[in-house]
C-alpha cells in the first residue's frame, strides 16, 4: 500500500509536467499558425491590416477631437452671435437666375400612340421626361402642353415614373389640341413644311409631334397640320447648321432648341447647344456652304497652287 501511494504521488508531478508540455504545445503550434498565417498574407493585404488596426487603436483619438471641434462651435456661437447670424443668411442669399416664364406655348401632340411600338412609346416616354426637366430650369419656361394623353404613354408612365401625376407647370390633357387652342393659334412644327420659321410668336401655340417612328412613317406630322387646316413650318435649321444626318430632330431636341432660342436671342446658339454631337453639325456660313468645309476646301487649293519661282 505504501508503495502505491508513493507511486501515485511521483505520477502527479509528472502528469502536470506532462500537462504544462502539452500546453506549451498549443502555444507554440497556435503562434507558429499566426506565424505561418502572416506569412501568407500578401504585402498589400499586410499594409490593409496594420491600417485597421491603427485605425481601431486611434478611434478614442478621433472621438475625443470631435468632441472639441464640437465645443469650439459651440464657443463661438454663444461668443458671437451676430456673426453666426450673419453667414448664416448670406448662404441662404445666394444669387440666383431671375426666371421670366414666357407666354409661348409648347404642344407636345400624343396623338400617334396606335402608331408606335411599346419600346418606341417609352423612347418618346424619356424625351417628355427631358422636355419637362428641361422646361423647369429654363430661364424663360414655356407654357407647356402635353395632350391626347392616353393609351400606351400612360401605361408607361404609370409604370415607369408613377410621380408623373405630380408634375408642376405643365397641363396634361386627354383632349386633343384643336379642342384646346384656337385654330389661328396654332404652328405645327415639321421638317416637311416649305415655310421656314423665322421669328417665335409669343401668341402662338407651337405643336411638337410625339412620335418615334423611325421613319416609318415619314412626312405624317405635316399631312397631318395640312388635313387640320392649320399653320405649318420648320425650324432655321438649313440656315444655320449642315449636317450628316436627316433634319429629323427628337421631341426633347426641338423643345429644347426653342428653350435656348428664349434664352440666347439666336437660333444659331440655340443649334449648336442642344444639337448633340452625333448629328454631325457644322456652321454654315452665309453662302449655305459648311465653314469647316469651306476651310477645307481653300487649304486643298492652295496646296495644290504651284509656288513661283
Amino acid at each position: 500500500m505504501a508503495d502505491d501511494s508513493v507511486k501515485s504521488e511521483a505520477a502527479a508531478p509528472q502528469e502536470g509536467e506532462n500537462g504544462d508540455n502539452k500546453n506549451s504545445q498549443k502555444s507554440v503550434s497556435s503562434n507558429g499558425e499566426a506565424a505561418a498565417g502572416n506569412q501568407t498574407l500578401s504585402k498589400r493585404q499586410r499594409k490593409k491590416l496594420v491600417k485597421q488596426q491603427k485605425w481601431e487603436e486611434e478611434r478614442e483619438l478621433r472621438k475625443q477631437k470631435r468632441k472639441e471641434r464640437k465645443q469650439q462651435r459651440r464657443e463661438q456661437r454663444q461668443n458671437h452671435p451676430e456673426e453666426e447670424r450673419g453667414e448664416a443668411q448670406s448662404v441662404r442669399k445666394r444669387p440666383r437666375r431671375e426666371v421670366t416664364p414666357s407666354s409661348l406655348r409648347l404642344v407636345v401632340d400624343c396623338s400617334f400612340d396606335d402608331l408606335m411600338l411599346i419600346k418606341d412609346v417609352r423612347k418618346l416616354h424619356k424625351q417628355i421626361q427631358r422636355c419637362y426637366a428641361e422646361n423647369r430650369r429654363a430661364l424663360h419656361p414655356v407654357q407647356f402642353y402635353l395632350t391626347s394623353m392616353g393609351g400606351q404613354l400612360k401605361e408607361s408612365m404609370d409604370e415607369k415614373d408613377k410621380g408623373w401625376v405630380n408634375w408642376k407647370d405643365i397641363n396634361i390633357k386627354t383632349e386633343h389640341y384643336r379642342d384646346l387652342v384656337a385654330k389661328e393659334e396654332l404652328v405645327y412644327l415639321t421638317s416637311d413644311s416649305p415655310n421656314v420659321l423665322e421669328e417665335l410668336d409669343q401668341n402662338k401655340a407651337y405643336v411638337i409631334g410625339g412620335l418615334v417612328d423611325h421613319n416609318h412613317h415619314k412626312g405624317i406630322t405635316f399631312e397631318r397640320a395640312k388635313e387640320l387646316g392649320i399653320d405649318h413650318a420648320q425650324l432655321p435649321l438649313s440656315s444655320f447648321v449642315k449636317m450628316n444626318s436627316r433634319k429629323v430632330l427628337a421631341v426633347n431636341h426641338v423643345f429644347e432648341i426653342i428653350l435656348a432660342y428664349l434664352e440666347k436671342g439666336s437660333w444659331q446658339e440655340a443649334f449648336f447647344t442642344v444639337l448633340p454631337q452625333r448629328k454631325g453639325a457644322v456652321a454654315v456660313d452665309q453662302d449655305g456652304a459648311g465653314i469647316q468645309e469651306k476651310e477645307e476646301e481653300d487649304s486643298d487649293s492652295d496646296s495644290d497652287t504651284p509656288e513661283k519661282k
